[in-house]
């Protein structure tokens, strides 16, 4: 503008008083850029929860493997204990009578000490096979809240090119996958 009261719009001046002349807002593109802030929010929670699923599921699982491995040393002992039982057993066959009470005695500790080490390795086997069904059921959940944070994010970039092309049935689309990332997300908290 001069000092003589002439002056020249430019393409930037005539945009600055439109938007002034509307308030400066664009109820599309508020409600856009909201919806993709509060997408955005949930869709970190979903992320940060289907981590920590994760990471429960590979603890669970590592826990399985140790009272695998522990179940397998016990059998492992067992099957020590079976030998010299077998042992026990042929020198009760073979050796003169005097001396058969003394490996009746020690047949019969090796049963007892058997029973005792078989019940152990059950007991972590059966701790073995709860790990792992709890490692299986994380693994599930991790994979709802995978899913449900990718639908999130699908819903986020059709809020952009909803945005860039002003389609309101992108924005239908947007508000459809939002929906179900917030499904599969509410499944996921609910364990299903």
């Amino acid at each position: 503008m001069s000092d003589h009261g002439f002056h020249v719009h430019g393409p930037h001046d005539h945009e600055v008083e439109h938007a002034a002349r509307h308030d400066g807002s664009d109820s599309f593109a508020g409600m856009i850029a909201v919806m993709t802030a509060i997408l955005a929010t949930i869709g970190a929670l979903f992320s940060y929860m289907g981590g920590a699923t994760q990471a429960n599921a590979g603890l669970f699982k590592n826990n399985a493997a140790i009272r695998k491995t522990e179940a397998s040393n016990q059998w492992n002992y067992y099957q020590a204990k079976s030998s010299k039982q077998n042992m026990a057993e042929l020198a009760v066959a073979l050796v003169a009578d005097d001396r058969k009470p003394a490996y009746k005695d020690e047949v019969e500790r090796y049963k007892k000490e058997k029973a005792e080490i078989k019940t152990a390795a059950e007991k972590l086997e059966a701790e073995s096979k709860a790990w792992d069904d709890r490692s299986d059921v994380e693994m599930h959940q991790h994979h709802r809240w995978a899913q449900a944070t990718t639908a999130l994010q699908i819903s986020i970039a059709l809020a952009a090119i909803a945005l860039l092309t002003k389609r309101k049935w992108l924005e239908y689309g947007m508000f459809g996958v939002a929906g179900l990332g917030i499904v599969l997300g509410g499944l996921a908290a609910a364990h299903i």
